[in-house]
């Protein structure tokens, strides 16, 4: 085995088990990244969902107040603002589901199911919790989640949801007065929640994993060719030559010319030690002529 074969199958080695370990790390830390910006995302589609709420509370519903009496009208309801607005996002982003789930809603629709009502009650018992990350099974596979609570703050709320005797009697026409009744002021009565697959983040992080496991060879590729020609124009080349000279020398043939050196590398300092060599075993053979 040359010794550039056994350089090369150290360097193989070593590239291997560095690919090993930059990729357990590399893929760790991008599967994080990637979810950690989906439930960024996540955040600000709900913070844009907050912001429609508030601008159908304050710009939309106080326009229809009037028409409100005769006839009911859902778009001055700022869940169903906020649910309509993000079911038109969903066009350009179908992977995000949102909905604000409702432990008593007055639309069916808000209702939470058992695992959104168990995130309701966490907010109901602590109410510094302010936002809920996790992941949960679907029958699709695993779906990451962001919920933040939907807490009475405006009393304006209460005159549709406190008693049905308060209600707009249209509203009752359209609901009944059995469901959406008895929310207290602060209190938590359901969540934001924005749903999406766990197949997002892992198909960007394993996209990610893919460019930088290819870059990272492509970068062992143009080295270890730089360390090959490298290898063979300092090294192996020189030692060639050398060997060719001394089996030259070792049968007697001092016609062949010096080893040429330049520099101060182990190299030239090989080749200078073989010419000197050389030299005094010539010398040494032309004593011995002479002598005989």
């Amino acid at each position: 085995m040359t010794l550039l074969t056994r350089i090369n199958l150290v360097l193989s080695l070593v590239f291997l088990v560095a690919l090993g370990a930059a990729g357990y790390v590399s893929h760790s830390i991008l599967q994080s990244n990637a979810n950690r910006e989906v439930i960024t995302h996540a955040g600000i589609m709900m913070a844009a969902a907050k912001a429609v709420r508030s601008y159908t509370v304050n710009e939309v519903k106080p326009l229809l107040t009037d028409k409100l009496a005769k006839t009911f009208l859902p778009q001055t309801v700022p869940s169903y603002a906020a649910t309509q607005n993000f079911n038109r996002l969903r066009e350009s982003h179908p992977e995000y589901i949102y909905k604000e789930a409702t432990l008593n809603p007055t639309n069916p629709r808000d209702r939470a199911t058992d695992w959104e009502s168990d995130i309701i009650q966490q907010f109901r018992n602590n109410e510094e919790l302010q936002e809920v990350v996790g992941e949960r099974m679907t029958p699709t596979g695993p779906s990451l989640y962001l919920a933040r609570p939907i807490r009475i703050t405006n009393g304006e709320c209460l005159a549709c949801h406190s008693v049905p005797a308060s209600a707009p009697k249209s509203m009752l026409k359209l609901y009944g007065d059995s469901n959406g009744f008895g929310w207290q002021m602060n209190e938590v009565v359901g969540s934001q929640i924005v749903s999406v697959p766990s197949t997002v983040p892992l198909e960007q992080a394993n996209h990610a994993f893919r460019v930088f496991m290819a870059a990272l060879v492509a970068v062992f590729v143009a080295i270890f060719l730089v360390v090959n020609l490298i290898l063979r124009w300092l090294v192996i080349k020189p030692a060639k030559q050398i060997a060719s000279l001394a089996d030259q020398v070792s049968t007697g043939d001092f016609s062949v010319a010096e080893f040429k050196t330049s520099g101060k590398d182990e190299i030239s300092q090989l080749g200078v030690s073989f010419n000197r060599m050389r030299r005094s075993l010539e010398k040494t053979m032309s004593m011995l002529d002479d002598q005989a």
